[in-house]
């Protein structure tokens, strides 16, 4: 009986292929793991800063409703909603 060298590297690279993808596999379940936990810090993060923003916003316009600053209260406003217009937030505030 003649040993068909061809199917038997052919078994063998399937064999080691399925155990490099199985440790890519099992790699990449700890990454997506530790990826997913950074995330849902990230977000809540966000939703304090969310908060946060808010806050000062509202703050704002009840001081300068309070103080009747005019001209004051533009330029400091059109700031503010300039970084928040680069900062993409203005969106975010809306909805």
């Amino acid at each position: 009986m003649e040993i068909n060298w061809v199917t038997l590297g052919w078994l063998i690279d399937m064999i080691l292929n399925g155990f490099v993808w199985l440790i890519i596999a099992a790699f990449s379940l700890l990454l997506i793991d530790v990826t997913d936990k950074w995330t849902r810090k990230a977000v809540k993060w966000m939703g304090k800063a969310d908060d946060l923003i808010r806050i000062f916003i509202e703050n704002s316009f009840e001081w300068i409703l309070k103080k009747n600053l005019k001209i004051l209260s533009s330029i400091i406003l059109l700031i503010i909603f300039g970084i928040l217009a680069q900062l993409e937030i203005i969106p975010k505030l809306i909805t």
